[in-house]
C-alpha cells in the first residue's frame, strides 16, 4: 500500500525498553517486569506490552499513507491520515490484554501452545484518535447500524503486517458491525498512545483500539477496513484464540465447533511479588491488577493470605485520590483496577488473588478446570509463594 511496507526481514526493528523480558525475538515479543507494571494506572509506552507476529512494519511517506474502506458499501473510499484527523478526538483509557496472558502457568499443568507470558501481557494507555463509528458514517454507514443494505454485517479491520499464519498474507480481525458503529462501544481508529504519535511497536501510524475485547481484534498498521457479510475468515479467527474444552487436543480439534474469542474474562494478578518470595517475617505489600472485558467493572477483590482458607477485600482505585466505583461516570469502564492491600506473615503461606467483576462472574480457583490446548484466558486465581526466614538476632 502507498506510504508503509512491511519488511521481509527483521533488519529495521525499532528500539525497546532493555528491562523488557523477552519472550521471543523474531518476531518480537516482550513483557515489562510485573513489579513495574503496577508502579502506575497509566502503562508508559516503553514497558506496554510488544505482541507481534512479523517485522515491524516501516512508514516511508505518511502524506500518502492512507486506509481503503471497501466491501458491501455503497461508496467505497480512501481516507488519508488528514481525513482521519479532521473527525472528532476521542481519549479513551482502555486495557488491552493478550488473550495468552498468563500462559506460562497454564502450561505447567499441561503443554500448551503459544508465547510463553507471565502476568504482563496487559497494558492500560490513553488511545486518542477518531472513533470508528464517525469514520463509518464518512462511507454512508450511520451510526447503530446492524447490518447495511447490502448485507454487510462485519468490520474486518486488515493489517499491513505479514505473518506466516496466514502464509505471508496480512494479520485481520472483524468484530460485528453493530458494536463498531455503536459511539458507546469506543472503537478508535487511535493515531496516538499516551498523548504521543503511536510508535511503530504499537502500529504507527494508525491502528485499531477495541476496548474490552482481547487484543488481538486490535488490529495495528491498518491498511483496509472491509464491510463483509461473515466474520473475518482469516487464521486468527478461525484456527486460533477460541476457548476449547481440557478434552480437547490437537488430534481431535475441531475449530468450526467454536466462535472466535471476543470479550475477555475478569482476570486478576498480584505484581508485587514474584512467584516465590524470600523475606522475613512481618507485613508484606501485596499490589495488582484487576481487569474485566466488555466494559465490565471490579466490584472486589478478594486476597487470602492462607492458601485461600480466608478472605479479605483489597482496596481498588484507578486515579489517586478519585475512589473508585464501579460503573460510576468518572470510573474509566475499559480500564483496569489496581488493587493494594497488606498482610503480616509469619511463617511460609501462599497468597491468592481473586477478583469479581459487577456481573459477579468470579475467577475459576483451578488452572486444570480452564486448560485449554492453545493457553489463552488463564483467568485462574493468581498464588505466590512467601518463604519466611527467621532472623536469629
Amino acid at each position: 500500500m502507498p506510504g508503509i511496507r512491511a519488511p521481509s526481514n527483521y533488519s529495521e526493528e525499532p528500539p525497546r525498553h532493555p528491562a523488557l523480558k523477552i519472550n521471543a525475538k523474531e518476531p518480537f515479543n516482550a513483557e515489562p517486569p510485573r513489579q513495574a507494571l503496577v508502579s502506575s494506572y497509566v502503562t508508559p509506552t516503553d514497558f506496554f506490552y510488544k505482541r507481534n507476529h512479523g517485522p515491524i512494519p516501516v512508514i516511508h511517506d505518511i502524506e500518502r499513507y492512507s486506509v481503503s474502506v471497501i466491501g458491501l458499501i455503497e461508496k467505497p473510499k480512501e481516507l488519508f491520515m488528514k481525513d482521519i484527523m479532521s473527525l472528532p478526538k476521542y481519549n479513551v483509557t482502555a486495557t488491552l490484554q493478550c488473550a495468552g496472558n498468563r500462559r506460562t502457568a497454564m502450561s505447567k499443568t499441561r503443554t500448551v501452545k503459544g508465547v510463553g507470558w507471565d502476568v504482563s501481557a496487559l497494558g492500560n494507555a490513553i488511545w486518542g484518535g477518531a472513533k470508528l463509528a464517525d469514520v463509518l458514517e464518512l462511507v454512508g454507514i450511520s451510526k447503530f447500524t446492524s447490518v447495511t443494505p447490502t448485507g454487510g454485517k462485519h468490520v474486518e479491520f486488515v493489517s499491513v503486517d505479514k505473518c506466516k499464519e496466514e502464509n505471508g498474507g496480512p494479520y485481520k480481525a472483524s468484530i460485528p458491525l453493530i458494536q463498531a458503529t455503536n459511539p458507546e462501544a469506543d472503537v478508535l481508529l487511535a493515531y496516538e498512545m499516551n498523548g504521543e504519535i503511536l510508535n511503530r511497536d504499537h502500529g504507527y501510524p494508525l491502528r485499531v483500539v477495541v476496548p474490552g475485547v482481547i487484543g488481538a481484534r486490535s488490529v495495528k498498521w491498518l491498511d483496509k477496513i472491509n464491510i463483509d457479510s461473515q466474520v473475518c475468515q482469516g487464521f486468527f479467527m478461525q484456527k486460533d484464540y477460541k476457548m476449547f474444552p481440557p478434552s480437547v487436543n490437537w488430534d481431535n480439534i475441531d475449530w468450526s465447533t467454536r466462535r472466535p474469542q471476543m470479550d475477555f474474562p475478569v482476570q486478576s494478578a498480584i505484581c508485587s511479588l514474584e512467584d516465590v518470595n524470600v523475606g522475613r517475617n512481618g507485613k508484606i505489600a501485596i499490589k495488582g491488577y484487576a481487569v474485566s472485558g466488555g466494559g465490565r467493572g471490579i466490584e472486589r477483590v478478594d486476597v487470602s493470605t492462607d492458601g485461600g482458607k480466608t478472605w479479605k477485600e483489597a482496596t481498588r482505585y484507578q486515579k489517586p485520590g478519585i475512589q473508585y466505583i464501579a460503573d460510576d461516570e468518572k470510573s474509566d469502564k475499559w480500564a483496569w483496577v489496581l488493587f493494594e492491600t497488606e498482610a503480616d506473615v509469619h511463617s511460609n503461606t501462599v497468597i491468592v488473588a481473586k477478583a469479581v467483576d459487577t456481573a459477579a462472574n468470579v475467577q475459576p480457583e483451578k488452572v486444570e478446570d480452564i486448560w485449554n490446548l492453545r493457553g489463552i484466558l488463564n483467568t485462574s486465581w493468581h498464588r505466590v509463594h512467601v518463604q519466611v526466614r527467621h532472623s536469629s538476632m
